[in-house]
């Protein structure tokens, strides 16, 4: 569903809640839980009423959105060569993360979206102990990649000289790299763990960035954004005030319509909270341990292939014996599937079930 094609938000909430009208119907002509005793409606709104509160929240958003778009600055920062050089930079990036060259928390998959993580890296999300702002934690020192001397060289000495980071801000550089129809949902980004400004930098394909957006899943849906900020290919972006702070910004499934790469650049405060810091740290070797070698093709790593779906093992030999019985493909030794139990019919009912496999 397409949340532009509304107006106002109450229509797209009617729309979503047919049944809300049957229910105040119920209620007000008919009877409830059967005792014949509705009750009618005390007060209608008139239609006048109805058009004076849109227009207040029409004016509340307006100003909201001028509020968001005073405390952003946005300019062309690279030229198209320019761009394809980092893009071919970002490439690299895709594949040293495919070939498992990273450390653990470099690197996050999620669908039609990966994340590199250098410098500094946080837990979020699904990572989170418990959920909510404020819980998010730096990861402690050294278990992600240091920034790589690339995105120094030309992207950050490019903004420091032309003013729109200082010296030695930024000490932590994210990687987003969105396939087309991936999003990033509404958020803002932790006040305990970054200072402001939120620098991004935006490569591959133009898009846009939305405040003030609601998601919903299965299937997903986006409410109408409060402002959209067009984001261009080479372009640079500055959050601060209100749309880094006060109002959460994200990227819709319909903004990206061509793969699309942004480098986030922040620098973190000094007393955010890290994991496990109320305990010892433990301490990284200086040299990190070399990579287990891995079986090589000579094939050219494919930017791509982070966002391929794997195939594992077990479907695969699923796949060879289509003919066998149910009993027997239980039975088969699986990560994926539980082993049967011994103790009760509710065990071995249970244990026979598929457990869905996911992408971390």
């Amino acid at each position: 569903m397409a949340a532009s094609g509304y107006s106002d938000l109450r229509e797209k909430l009617k729309s979503m809640t047919p049944h809300r009208d049957e229910y105040k119907n119920k209620y007000v002509d008919g009877t409830s839980n059967g005792s014949g005793k509705g009750q009618k409606r005390k007060h209608r709104e008139s239609d006048d009423d109805e058009c004076g509160h849109s227009d207040d929240s029409a004016e509340l958003r307006e100003q909201e959105a001028r509020r968001v778009k005073s405390s952003i600055q946005q300019r062309s920062a690279f030229t198209p060569e320019e761009c394809a050089l980092i893009e071919e930079k970002i490439d690299e990036v895709v594949a040293q993360g495919e070939a498992g060259l990273y450390r653990e928390h470099t690197v996050d998959r999620a669908p039609l979206r990966n994340k590199y993580f250098f410098g500094e890296g946080y837990t979020y999300g699904a990572q989170l102990e418990k959920r909510g702002p404020g819980q998010e934690r730096l990861y402690r020192k050294g278990e992600v990649d240091d920034i790589p001397g690339w995105v120094h060289e030309l992207v950050i000495k490019r903004l420091v000289s032309s003013g729109v980071i200082p010296e030695g801000f930024v000490n932590s550089a994210v990687i987003n790299d969105y396939q087309p129809g991936g999003c990033i949902v509404s958020h803002v980004d932790p006040l305990h763990i970054f200072a402001r400004p939120i620098v991004s930098v935006s490569f591959f394909s133009d898009s846009a960035l939305c405040f003030g957006c609601r998601f919903q899943f299965k299937p997903i849906r986006v409410s109408e954004p409060v402002f959209v900020l067009p984001v261009r290919r080479g372009s640079v972006t500055v959050l601060s005030g209100y749309a880094a702070d006060d109002i959460t910004h994200c990227i819709r499934p319909q903004d990206i319509k061509e793969r699309r790469a942004v480098i986030i650049l922040r620098k973190t405060r000094p007393d955010a909270p890290r994991v496990d810091s109320e305990g010892p740290l433990t301490s990284f070797p200086a040299v990190r341990p070399a990579p287990l070698k891995a079986k090589r093709s000579r094939r050219k790593a494919d930017p791509d292939a982070a966002h391929r779906p794997r195939v594992l093992e077990m479907d695969k030999e699923e796949n060879r014996h289509p003919s066998l019985s149910g009993h027997h493909r239980h039975s088969i030794s699986s990560e994926n599937y539980w082993k049967r139990g011994q103790d009760s019919d509710k065990h071995r009912e249970s244990a026979g079930r598929k457990v869905k496999m996911r992408r971390h």
